[in-house]
């Protein structure tokens, strides 16, 4: 069967198109101030606005002071009440992986004793091949060349192969959550790989699951050709899987999965659509930003370990002269966070030794300068009280070139880690919220009168 292409217009229908739109649709954004709309549901010092209850995770920055003042504050990141450096703390201590580990501890709220982990680390190996035939119907014969879009297609696939997909029973959308926690990598390595066949024009490898493997070690293990990698290199992406595992239920790609969990949709339906809020380049896509950005500044900056060179650089990023043009440095600033952010700390203080080693130190010390001076800049450039730091997609992105990962998976790598965070938020909107999600919209039309199709005037 020949599929057709996707409709093109040609540009004079185009253009009328717009042309019309435009004419008769404009929406000022001062009125949102002057009528009370919380724009982004934010209020009007940045803050989000309280739109449900949880236990799941806590994301700290600030503290409000009675007098509704915001008072920055070092920032921390606290999965079921342990702040997630403990956990860091945990691995290095014991050289350990702990992805698994927090897992366990956002679907379930509790720290699993050694048995229990082994016996969860083993459940989770056993799900890891995809159903009979999905790889090929599903992935294989409809390639695309984004890896995200074909991962959120995936797991909306998943649906045909679970007779009780519909289910949302407790038992059902654990099982659900542990597969999908599980299969989410082979899909991943899989799309990457056909992708790389048809539209990269490069050869393809498939590697069966090896057992023991942790999800860190089984992602670089079935990505890479050879299928080598080292301890270190295993570890690394062990602690990006953990600090992006989970970020409260007010980000855009869980509140996504929150929402479409309070209408009653099946676990396939909320999951994919929360892999489409991430693909966005404001949510998960920025890490990809960065390495642009840190490419853009080494190839116009002479002496970007001078600072004087690399602030006048940053400055003209931020006044639009430079960059992409967005007048945004990536990497800095968040909704919640202020003086730091726990996971850009974690992940530039693990990054050190593997940047020198493999010969990365001009861009890790050059991130480092842009996390050290980007602060100045805003604070200059905008002269107002608002506090910026570096987040988590400042060293993520170099972590992952480092890694030796294609661009393509960036992202991707974000969802397999948010699919914890994602499954733990949708059980306990389900179980508990019970009420579907719907905020209200002011409504800013003007009335007009309906014409017959003969009284109306041509364009």
């Amino acid at each position: 069967m020949v599929y057709p292409d996707v409709a093109a217009f040609a540009p004079d229908e185009m253009e009328l198109l717009c042309q019309e739109y435009l004419r008769n649709n404009y929406i000022d954004p001062s009125d949102c101030e002057r009528l009370g709309v919380k724009r982004g549901l934010r209020n009007a010092d940045g803050t989000g606005v309280l739109a449900g209850l949880t236990n799941v995770s806590d994301v700290v920055g600030y503290e409000k002071q009675p007098d509704g003042t915001i008072m920055p504050v070092p920032g921390r990141l606290i999965y079921r009440g342990i702040d997630i450096d403990r956990l860091v703390q945990e691995a290095d201590t014991h050289d350990r992986f702990v992805f698994e580990e927090a897992v366990w501890l956002l679907l379930f709220g509790s720290l699993p004793g050694p048995k229990l982990l082994e016996r969860f680390d083993r459940l989770l190996e056993s799900h890891r091949e995809l159903p009979r035939g999905f790889a090929d119907d599903m992935i294989l014969n409809s390639p695309s060349p984004n890896i995200m879009n074909k991962m959120s297609r995936s797991v909306l696939a998943m649906y045909s192969y679970d007779e009780h997909a519909e289910d949302t029973s407790l038992p059902n959308m654990l099982r659900q959550s542990i597969n999908l926690i599980a299969e989410l990598p082979t899909m991943m390595v899989n799309a990457y790989q056909i992708k790389r066949r048809v539209y990269d024009r490069s050869s393809m490898y498939f590697h069966l699951p090896t057992p023991g493997q942790s999800t860190a070690e089984h992602i670089l293990s079935t990505y890479r050709p050879d299928q080598k990698f080292t301890h270190e290199e295993a570890r690394l992406l062990d602690l990006c899987l953990l600090v992006h595992a989970d970020h409260g239920g007010g980000n855009c790609s869980t509140f996504t999965c929150r929402v479409l969990s309070s209408s009653g949709t099946d676990t396939y339906a909320a999951i994919s659509a929360a892999i489409g809020a991430l693909k966005g380049p404001k949510h998960g896509g920025a890490n990809l930003k960065v390495m642009h950005q840190l490419d853009d500044i080494l190839a116009h900056v002479a002496h970007p370990d001078q600072d004087d060179e690399l602030r006048e650089y940053l400055r003209k990023i931020m006044r639009k002269q430079a960059g992409d043009g967005s007048g945004l440095i990536y990497g800095i600033g968040h909704a919640v966070y202020t003086l730091s952010d726990p996971r850009a700390q974690i992940l530039k203080e693990h990054a050190r030794h593997l940047a020198y080693d493999k010969g990365f130190a001009k861009e890790y010390e050059t991130l480092c300068g842009i996390e050290r001076l980007a602060p100045q800049v805003f604070a200059e450039e905008h002269r107002g009280p608002k506090k910026v730091c570096a987040n988590v997609d400042l060293f993520s992105g170099l972590i992952y070139r480092m890694l030796g990962i294609s661009e393509d998976l960036f992202t991707p790598l974000f969802a397999i880690a948010r699919v914890p965070g994602w499954c733990a938020h949708r059980v306990e909107e389900v179980l508990f919220a019970n009420r579907i999600i719907r905020p209200a919209y002011k409504y800013l039309g003007k009335d007009q009168e309906y014409r017959t199709l003969e009284d109306r005037p041509e364009a």
